[in-house]
C-alpha cells in the first residue's frame, strides 16, 4: 500500500485516525443533547430531535467544527463540557508507534485537523502527540475545512509539499475525496475509527484497521502487507 521510498511528508488527521473517535461521538451525539435537554426542559430523545438537524446542517463547514460557533447557538459551555469529560480522550492502537517509525526513517509528519484550538489544545494536553509532529494546522487558522479542497491550496502556502510525495491518513471520506481532487497522490482512509464501534467497510480509497498495515519496514513486526 504505501511505498515509503515515495513519500516525504506525512499529513495526519487527529479525531478518529490518531485519536479515538469514540470521545466525539459521545460528546456529540449523548452528552451535549443531555446537557441541552437539561437547560431547555426537554426530554433526551426530545433534544436529540432539535439538535440532530442541526447538526447534520452544519456538516463539513467550518462552523461544525467551532466551539465558540455552539456555545453560542446552544447557550452552552462547549469547551468546559469537554474538559469534564476529557478522561474518555484516547490514543488509538499503535499510533505511537507508527509516530515513532515514520520520524526514524525521516518523514516529516503534520498534524492537519479541522479541530477547534480550544479542543485540540485540550487533546494535545492529554495526550502529548505534539511531540511528535513538526507542524500542526487547523483549519480554522486557514479559515477553510479539509472538505474543500481550497483548504489544501491554503496548506501548501504554509506547508510546502509536492503532491506526489505526501501521503495523508484519515477517516472522514469527503476529507479524502478534496484532497484527492486537489491532487495529493497517496490517500489512506481508516477503517476502525471509533473502539466501540465495528470497523467500517471502505472500498473508494485504500483503508487500514490500524496503522500496523502500513508501518514501515521493519518497525513494530515489520510491514504486514508485505508478509
Amino acid at each position: 500500500m504505501i511505498d515509503w521510498e515515495k513519500i516525504d511528508n506525512v499529513f495526519l488527521d487527529m479525531d478518529g485516525t490518531l485519536l479515538d473517535l469514540n470521545f466525539d461521538n459521545h460528546f456529540w451525539q449523548e452528552f451535549v443533547p443531555q446537557r441541552y435537554a437539561e437547560r431547555q426542559g426537554l426530554t433526551l430523545e426530545e433534544a436529540k430531535f432539535v439538535l440532530n438537524p442541526r447538526f447534520r446542517a452544519m456538516e463539513g463547514r467550518l462552523e461544525w467544527y467551532c466551539l465558540d460557533y455552539w456555545s453560542e447557538q446552544l447557550a452552552l459551555d462547549i469547551p468546559a463540557m469537554k474538559l469534564e469529560i476529557s478522561g474518555l480522550i484516547a490514543v488509538l492502537p499503535h499510533v505511537t508507534e507508527f509516530l515513532d517509525a515514520a520520524r526514524a526513517i525521516g518523514k516529516r509528519l503534520v498534524l492537519v485537523t479541522n479541530a477547534h484550538r480550544k479542543s485540540l489544545g485540550l487533546k494535545m494536553d492529554k495526550t502529548r502527540l505534539q511531540d511528535f509532529f513538526d507542524a500542526i494546522v487547523s483549519s480554522h487558522d486557514l479559515k477553510v475545512p479539509k472538505e474543500d479542497p481550497n483548504f489544501w491550496s491554503e496548506l501548501q502556502k504554509l506547508q510546502a509539499f509536492t503532491l506526489e510525495r505526501t501521503l495523508l491518513v484519515d477517516d472522514s471520506l469527503p476529507v479524502l475525496r478534496s484532497a484527492r481532487a486537489f491532487g495529493i497522490r497517496h490517500l489512506v482512509a481508516v477503517r476502525k475509527h471509533d473502539t466501540t464501534r465495528p470497523p467500517r467497510h471502505i472500498t473508494e480509497f485504500n483503508a487500514i484497521e490500524d496503522f500496523r498495515e502500513i508501518m514501515p519496514e521493519g518497525w513494530g513486526g515489520g510491514n504486514l502487507l508485505s508478509e
